[in-house]
């Protein structure tokens, strides 16, 4: 059976609520699904309650680090969702994404482009602002052809709306994840697009890599299964959906993932359990 650890809900930037998720992924005959939104773990509690006995859905969240100029994201898993320490980190950086947006909606109105926060704020809803939300509303408003259009011409890396936010350090989120008792897992490091950068982050602790991704082709999710083994480390898949309306529609469980991914994150989380 497969599974799908890395799927965004509308309580981050994704399109589709916790409870849509459940019945995608139930619809798809999936095993097990990990939530693992932006800098929330909000979607865990009301996915579990969807899912009830028929779809196991592990405690996830993603926490974006950068290490050497790179931006390396880090998921955490089996995380207990009612940490104090984690979630009063996560809601820091929710703040910092905040401040971010309202820079890029001046950098926006600089160029003639007029929008304005409270209607970016609108567009996220309950979610954790970030740029996809942009992205959607400047589509929505027709100033861009598409959401992948308004990434291009206004909110790359780069680009002319372009703000950095504050990220923490790889060893900061391994910390954090740890604390809550979870599991620190490498996200997509095919898209960090230097193997060195990954094996440094490896190196500060990580407990897993994921080298199951909708990016990877067949060749890198070879490696990094390689150096998942070579390092003595978990491996997890996912499709990073953002759900069928997200700047790159990915449907739920399209990446093949293994059912022993889910497997050994459960098992993982009993030996490491601290009584």
């Amino acid at each position: 059976m497969a599974v799908d650890l890395h799927v965004h809900s509308t309580i981050s930037d994704g399109t589709q609520t916790p409870e849509e998720i459940v019945a995608a992924a139930t619809q798809q005959g999936l095993h097990a699904i990990s939530i693992t939104d932006h800098d929330h773990v909000g979607a865990v509690a009301l996915a579990q309650r969807a899912a009830g006995d028929g779809l196991l859905v592990l405690p996830g969240v993603e926490v974006s680090t950068e290490l050497r100029a790179t931006e390396v994201h880090i998921l955490g898993y089996m995380i207990d969702v009612q940490n104090a320490a984690l979630l009063a980190k996560l809601a820091e950086v929710r703040d910092s994404r905040e401040w971010r947006a309202r820079e890029m909606v001046k950098r926006l109105n600089g160029l003639g482009v007029d929008v304005s926060y409270e209607q970016v704020a609108q567009t996220a809803g309950a979610g954790s602002v970030g740029r996809p939300h942009l992205a959607r509303l400047l589509h929505d408003r027709g100033f861009v052809v598409s959401q992948q259009d308004a990434f291009r011409r206004y909110l790359r890396k780069g680009g002319p709306a372009y703000v950095p936010r504050h990220k923490l350090a790889p060893v900061e989120a391994l910390a954090l994840i740890r604390q809550a008792g979870g599991a620190a897992v490498l996200a997509h490091p095919g898209l960090c697009r230097d193997d060195a950068v990954v094996r440094e982050a490896i190196e500060t602790g990580i407990d897993g890599v994921e080298a199951y991704h909708t990016d990877h082709t067949d060749v890198e999710t070879d490696r990094y299964l390689h150096m998942a083994a070579e390092y003595g480390l978990l491996v997890t898949g996912g499709t990073d959906s953002h759900g069928p309306e997200g700047p790159i529609p990915v449907e739920i469980g399209s990446v093949d993932v293994p059912d022993r991914a889910a497997a050994a994150l459960v098992a993982w989380a009993r030996q490491n359990t601290v009584a």
